[in-house]
This record gives structure tokens, C-alpha cells and sequence, in this order.
């Protein structure tokens, strides 16, 4: 039943991920009566797969082995690094940790006896997915989920005691020190992190309506005609990120003496988050002299559209 239930999780992952990429109600219809198309079904299928593999039965192996925040938090660590940490100090004492038992249910008799607040009940290493000993010191397999703090702070809760035998402190703390938190290293983690959340906020806002994308078409890179004119290829890409109706006129810019064949597109209508493909051809009959590149651009003029501006893709002519 267990492993039945993963499954099911499972799936429910894989298919939800699917539905994303089309209409959700129309698509899993189409996926229960094999009506759905085949990347469909091979995507859902890969993704219940490895979804059943890594979280039910690799699991812990994952986190350990396979993520790269370990990887990350050794680079980034130092003696002044807030970290799940164990108390090793209150916690063992001088004679080491000791269970509840005669003579040590009492904190005073405990303290008297030697012994730390540890009554070793392992709660900490039963609740961490990675299976981590958090008493044993800071291991790459610790992922800071603080499972075993609340752990810990309900076992100390329900036997009247100081909570914070594992908690958040930094190996300085933890010797006696005091913790430095404002050092070159953090400033310049704090100036990184602000640097990235103003860049991407700015980007956000000033993302455009509709974006215009060129690329040349290479295989043949030009062809001469049986006029004498020399044709380049491209692949126009235009996106409409807006909800409504877009009118683009589209134009070029640059190439002196120029014919434009857009086919019957040099004006077209792209609907509400839709993207259109469309080939341009560019003649031009060469004459002495004239350099093997130009530089040009490609225009995608917005016809009545008073909230949107010209949006310009660069673009390169060659001859032979």
C-alpha cells in the first residue's frame, strides 16, 4: 500500500507537470482516453518514474549524495556561520549523556551526577531525513530543515527544561565566543543578493509587451537567382506576451536597395500569448565593391497600439 500510494504521488506529479503546457480540463480528458499526444504521456511517465526513485526510494541518498547545497554550505561556512548545532558542552557534561533513569530524572541530580541534558532518547536522528546525527558535529548530509531543533525543544519542553540544546549557533558561540556578523565576507553577500533582487525587479518591470527575435537561416548561408540578386533567409520569431490582440507591421532597416519578401505576413495579427513563426527572404543586387556582411535590422512596427513601442532585432547579410 505504501509503495502503491508513492505511485500515486507520483503520478500526480508527473501529470500536473504536464497539464502546465496545455488546457489542464481538455488535456486530461485527452490523456484518459489515449487521445493525448505521445510527449504527453512519455513525460508523465519519466517524471512519475523519477519522482518514485528519488523521493521513495532513494530518499536520504539524494540529499547526500546527489544535491549540491552540501557542496554549496561547505564553500560558504565558517566559524561564524549560524548552523544546526549541538550543545556538546550542556549537553554531555562530564560523564556524557545518560538516559532517564534512577538518580537522573531530576536536573539537579543529573548535574550532580555528572551528567549532561542529553537523555539520549535519539528523537533528533529519528526526525532527520537524512538520517544525520546532529550530536556527532555538522555533516555534509545536514540539509538545516531544524527538525531535529523542535525535536529537541519539545523533549526539553516536557521535562521542564531550558530549551536551545540544539539550535542555531555558530562554532564560535559554541567555544564561548560571540558571533560576528557583520564581516567583509557577509557585506559582500548582502551587496551580491540586493545587486540580483534590484536587477531582477527592474527586468520585471521593464519587461516588454512583445519581443522580436532573428535568426539566420544557414543551409545555404545566400543564393544567387538567375537575376543576378543575392537572397539571404531568416526565421522571424514575434511573441505576444500580452492577454489581447496584437497588430505588427514588420519592416527592415539598414540595407540600402533592399527587396523584403515577408510572403503575405508584412502585417499580421498574433493573439494573446501566442508566438508566430515566419520566413523572410532579402534580395539585393550586388554591385563593386560591396562589403561580404552588413549589418541590418529587423522592425516589428505595432499598428495602433499605443502602449507598445517599435521593437528592432539585429540582423547580417552576406554575399558571396
Amino acid at each position: 500500500m505504501t509503495h502503491l500510494l508513492w505511485l500515486l504521488v507520483a503520478f500526480l506529479t508527473g501529470l500536473t507537470f504536464v497539464l502546465y503546457w496545455g488546457n489542464a480540463p481538455d488535456l486530461i480528458v485527452e490523456f484518459f482516453t489515449g487521445k493525448a499526444p505521445f510527449p504527453a504521456y512519455a513525460t508523465t511517465f519519466f517524471l512519475t518514474a523519477t519522482t518514485y526513485v528519488m523521493a521513495g526510494l532513494a530518499r536520504e541518498q539524494v540529499c547526500i549524495y546527489m544535491c549540491p547545497y552540501g557542496r554549496f554550505q561547505t564553500v560558504m561556512f565558517d566559524r561564524d556561520t549560524l548552523i544546526v548545532s549541538y550543545d556538546k558542552e550542556r549537553g554531555e557534561g562530564s560523564e556524557g549523556r545518560h538516559k532517564i533513569a534512577k538518580g537522573y530524572k531530576q536536573h539537579e541530580e543529573r548535574k550532580a551526577n555528572g551528567a549532561g541534558d542529553c537523555i539520549d532518547c535519539g528523537y533528533c536522528v529519528q526526525v532527520c531525513p537524512t538520517g544525520v546525527d546532529i550530536r556527532n558535529g555538522l555533516q555534509v548530509g545536514c540539509i538545516h530543515c531544524a527538525l531535529c531543533v523542535d525535536a529537541c525543544n519539545n523533549i526539553m519542553d516536557g521535562l521542564g527544561w531550558e530549551r536551545g540544546l540544539i539550535g542555531y549557533k555558530s562554532e564560535r558561540e559554541l567555544e564561548g565566543g560571540k558571533t560576528h556578523f557583520f564581516k567583509w565576507k557577509s557585506i559582500g553577500y548582502a551587496v551580491a543578493i540586493t545587486v540580483v533582487f534590484a536587477l531582477t525587479l527592474w527586468s520585471m518591470l521593464n519587461q516588454s509587451n512583445f519581443d522580436l527575435h532573428v535568426r539566420k537561416i544557414r543551409q545555404p548561408l545566400y543564393v544567387t537567382l538567375s537575376s543576378g540578386e543575392i537572397q539571404n533567409s531568416y526565421e522571424l520569431k514575434l511573441n505576444n506576451k500580452t492577454n489581447h490582440d496584437v497588430t505588427i507591421r514588420l519592416e527592415t532597416r539598414g540595407l540600402d536597395k533592399s527587396v523584403v519578401d515577408f510572403g503575405r505576413f508584412e502585417e499580421v495579427l498574433i493573439k494573446p500569448e501566442k508566438t508566430l513563426r515566419i520566413i523572410a527572404r532579402v534580395k539585393i543586387a550586388p554591385v563593386p565593391a560591396m562589403p561580404k556582411q552588413q549589418e541590418f535590422t529587423f522592425l516589428a512596427v505595432p499598428v495602433n497600439q499605443k502602449d507598445m513601442v517599435t521593437v528592432e532585432a539585429p540582423a547580417r547579410f552576406f554575399i558571396p
